[in-house]
């Protein structure tokens, strides 16, 4: 009886963390729409900035990055310490270190020369397509096809046989 109890509360879980639920659903348009509504005001969704910045002609998006990852950083370190559940599931975050890979050189600058050519990262992209910037859907189209190619490498779909 009790492991039936567990099982249908991971179940519960899981669903609340796959959006769901209606709280999970509207929690994720909430925390979604505060994200675009962030990087809109930092400026992160100008083409303009994302130009002056990887010609170190205003590093004010540079700031922004560098604060959020302290933030993050600073957040995570709190939550990990304090053993804080998580909102949606009501469960433990579990931190585990991820094996380093060498394809992770080659994947960091092809997603770097992407986000300087583009001039947007995934993120923004969507938020710049929110805002009504046509030019952000080559980025959302190039990033779906990134990843699916990357999906295909790695079930091994363009292995010679």
């Amino acid at each position: 009886m009790a492991d039936m109890a567990i099982d249908n509360s991971k179940n519960k879980a899981r669903a609340t963390i796959e959006g769901k639920t209606w709280f999970g659903r509207i929690l994720f348009v909430v925390l979604g729409g505060l994200f675009g509504f962030f990087l809109s005001r930092a400026g992160a969704t100008n083409y303009d900035f994302y130009a002056q910045l990887f010609l170190f002609q205003d590093l004010q998006l540079l700031w922004v990055i560098a604060v959020a990852a302290g933030v993050g950083f600073a957040g995570t370190q709190i939550y990990k310490r304090a053993k804080i559940k998580s909102i949606i599931a009501g469960t433990p975050a579990v931190y585990a270190a991820k094996p380093w890979k060498k394809s992770l050189i080659p994947g960091s600058l092809i997603f770097g020369i992407g986000w300087g050519l583009a001039g947007a990262c995934p993120g923004t992209a969507l938020v710049m397509l929110g805002e009504g910037k046509l030019g952000s859907i080559f980025t959302i189209t190039g990033f779906v096809l990134g990843t699916y190619f990357h999906g295909l490498y790695v079930n091994g779909k363009f292995s010679k046989k």
